[in-house]
């Protein structure tokens, strides 16, 4: 990607997100959402000329945007069914796994800006990067076109990805399934640990170290204390259910 001037002023990157919604069938009016929906904060650390803001922003629409899309779907979809097993298929279909294979199936990750290094550490293929992208999206098409727009783009992308969380059983997130393998191979419940919180009060990035007993196992990261737990729990379960 050739950098000139602002990233929204980009004239290379506006045709190539123009035509990624042109695929995704986004009538879009304002195409800056859009490009800043793929603009990693690893670029905005190195050049904030080109990019002075990243989308993490976005994903935080994306929270209430989505949890009242599904919602209204699941509790239509499933009247029969309580409260606490909606509450479980809704958070497989919005876990991090789940976007990421979402993002990968929609094109996304050849759209991300990223600055080298992060280019270098296979930042494309990052499963909590991608899912990071899918959420900044949907919060740049409700921000763009409405609550109509954003809905039909849930339904389009993420909804019917249900049936085969269904059809897996894939309803337990990871904080859930780390529990069970820990408890069952090792009789230790895993615990979780916050040692750094980094950037402003609107703007933080959270670290997280998850232990089995006094032994850490992994780390993650997330905008959120919730993100970072679910990061480092799926870091942990990949590796663990491996051994």
């Amino acid at each position: 990607m050739v950098i000139t001037k602002k990233a929204i002023e980009n004239e290379i990157l506006i045709k190539k997100v123009s035509h990624l919604l042109e695929k995704l069938e986004i009538n879009h009016k304002n195409i800056a959402h859009y490009i800043l929906a793929f603009i990693h904060r690893s670029i905005v650390n190195e050049r904030p000329d080109y990019a002075p803001e990243h989308n993490e922003r976005l994903e935080f629409l994306w929270d209430a945007v989505l949890e009242l899309v599904v919602t209204d779907n699941l509790f239509r979809e499933f009247p029969k069914k309580p409260e606490g097993e909606l509450t479980d298929i809704r958070s497989a279909l919005v876990r991090g796994s789940n976007l990421s294979k979402i993002a990968k199936s929609t094109g996304l990750p050849d759209y991300l800006v990223l600055w080298k290094w992060e280019e270098l550490s296979w930042g494309r293929s990052n499963d909590y990067l991608l899912a990071n992208v899918v959420e900044a999206l949907l919060g740049a098409v409700y921000l763009d076109l409405g609550l109509n727009a954003a809905t039909e783009f849930v339904n389009k992308y993420i909804y019917p990805t249900l049936w085969e969380i269904l059809e897996n059983n894939l309803t337990k997130d990871y904080k859930t399934l780390i529990q069970e393998l820990a408890q069952a191979k090792f009789e230790i419940t895993p615990t979780y640990k916050i040692i750094s919180e980094t950037g402003p009060d609107h703007d933080k990035i959270f670290e997280v170290w998850i232990y089995l007993n006094e032994k850490q196992i992994w780390t993650g990261t997330g905008s959120s204390k919730k993100k970072a737990q679910e990061h480092a729990a799926k870091n942990s379960y990949d590796d663990l259910e491996s051994k």
